[in-house]
């Protein structure tokens, strides 16, 4: 079992030499504009995930896909011989969630946006139902106690 650091090390390696990799040697037209997110090795430092955005449609998205899955071993081959590890690890392609969970997000922050701008609009020009201000004041406290420096009676 190695440990989690050469784990981590591996996987931005493996990250950089596949973006490296498909700007330089990949050539397929199907291929769109692809960015490489993130990578995650295992801990035995057998399987790699390649976490991987692409720019476009559904569409193109399928496509980069098709790409992705057909150049694999010129990819996995290029990362064995950069790395220098005894074992190059497997590589498996998976579409990054991270756009459509900022996407999500957005929604989300959009209609809070539109449920105070509601909110502010209906309490426009209304009034307290305690007046303006509800709470007691200090001031008032020490005159029924009698102190006037505002330490509490003993």
């Amino acid at each position: 079992m190695t440990d989690n650091a050469r784990a981590r090390k591996l996987a931005d390696r493996i990250q950089v030499v596949v973006a490296e990799t498909l700007d330089r040697r990949i050539k397929d037209p199907r291929l769109g504009f692809v960015t490489i997110t993130d990578a995650r090795v295992t801990g035995d430092l057998r399987e790699a995930t390649v976490f991987y955005t692409v720019y476009g449609d559904d569409e193109e998205r399928a496509a980069s896909a098709a790409a992705l899955e057909s150049a694999k071993g010129v990819l996995r081959s290029e990362v064995g011989r950069q790395t220098g590890v005894r074992f190059t690890p497997t590589l498996a392609f998976v579409p990054d969630a991270l756009p459509d969970n900022a996407r999500t997000i957005e929604d989300l922050l959009d209609k809070a946006r539109a449920k105070d701008a509601e909110v502010r609009n209906v309490s426009t020009g209304k009034t307290y139902a305690a007046g303006a201000d509800p709470y007691r004041k200090p001031e008032a406290d020490d005159e029924a106690d009698g102190s006037t420096d505002g330490a509490a009676a003993e």
